[in-house]
C-alpha cells in the first residue's frame, strides 16, 4: 500500500466518494450489537473499542482473520450468512439514514457514488430499506471487486475509475480509520463524518483520529467546508 498522509486541499473535486455504513446509513451501532452479541456465543468477548480499531470499515475476512489471530478461534462456515441474516433483520427494524443526509444530496451538484466495505447483498438492502437506493443506484462499489480492502487504496480507486475522475479531484467522506488510510493512500482528499451514533460522544481528537483529518458533525457542515459542491 501506498504511504499514507494528508492530503493536500484542492478545491476543484469532480467526484464525492461516500462510504455508506456510518456515513449514508447510521447502521456501525446495529452492526456493533448484533457482531458483539453472535462472537459471545463462540466465546468471543470483545468491547466497543475493539470493534471500532479492529472491525470498523473493514471487510468480513479481516475481521475474521483477525478474530482467529487474536482468540485462536475460527469462526464456523455459517457464521457469516447467520450474522448477514440477522443484521438484515435489524436493519430492516431499526436502520435510518443519518441526519439530514437526503437534503444534503438533494442539493448536490457534484457526481458522486459509494465505496463500502459490505457485501452487495448488505448494500443493496440497506439502501433500499432507508429509501436511499435511487441516489446511488449503478453507481456502488464494494469490496469484492478489488483484491484487497480498506485501508488499502484499491476500492476507492475503482470507483473513481469507473466514474472516470482522477484521484486527486475526489473527495472521500468516511468514518473508519481504516477508509481514512485507503483515501489517503488513494491520493485523495478526505473528510471524516462523525455525526452517526457510534462517534458521537467521541472526543474532538478522537475524532479527528491518527491522520489529523477534519471531521464534520454533520451534513451542514460539508456545506460550509465545500461551498463549491452546491
Amino acid at each position: 500500500m501506498a504511504n499514507v498522509g494528508t492530503a493536500r486541499h484542492n478545491s476543484n473535486i469532480e467526484l464525492i466518494i461516500f462510504d455508506c455504513d456510518g456515513v449514508l446509513i447510521d447502521s456501525e451501532i446495529l452492526c456493533q450489537r448484533v457482531l458483539l452479541s453472535l462472537l459471545a456465543e463462540q466465546g468471543v468477548r470483545v468491547s466497543e473499542a475493539y470493534f471500532n480499531k479492529f472491525f470498523l470499515g473493514k471487510s468480513y475476512p479481516s475481521a475474521k482473520a483477525q478474530i482467529q489471530d487474536d482468540f485462536s478461534i475460527s469462526l464456523p462456515a455459517g457464521f457469516r450468512q447467520g450474522y448477514l441474516d440477522k443484521l438484515l433483520q435489524v436493519f430492516e427494524d431499526e436502520l435510518l439514514p443519518t441526519q439530514h443526509l437526503e437534503e444534503m444530496l438533494n442539493s448536490l451538484q457534484t457526481p458522486y457514488c459509494v465505496a463500502t466495505s459490505s457485501s452487495p447483498e448488505r448494500v443493496t438492502f440497506a439502501l433500499q430499506t432507508t429509501g436511499l437506493f435511487h441516489y446511488f443506484a449503478g453507481r456502488i462499489t464494494t469490496s469484492s471487486e478489488v483484491k484487497n480492502g480498506k485501508p488499502a487504496p484499491d476500492i476507492f480507486l475503482h470507483a473513481a475509475a469507473k466514474m472516470g475522475v482522477a484521484p486527486e479531484h475526489c473527495l472521500v467522506i468516511e468514518d473508519s480509520d481504516a477508509g481514512i488510510a485507503g483515501a489517503l493512500a488513494a491520493n485523495m482528499q478526505v473528510v471524516r463524518y462523525a455525526g452517526a451514533t457510534h462517534l458521537k460522544s467521541n472526543t474532538p481528537d478522537e475524532k479527528n483520529g491518527p491522520y489529523g483529518v477534519h471531521s464534520i458533525d454533520d451534513w451542514p457542515s460539508l456545506f460550509r467546508q465545500y461551498p463549491s459542491l452546491w
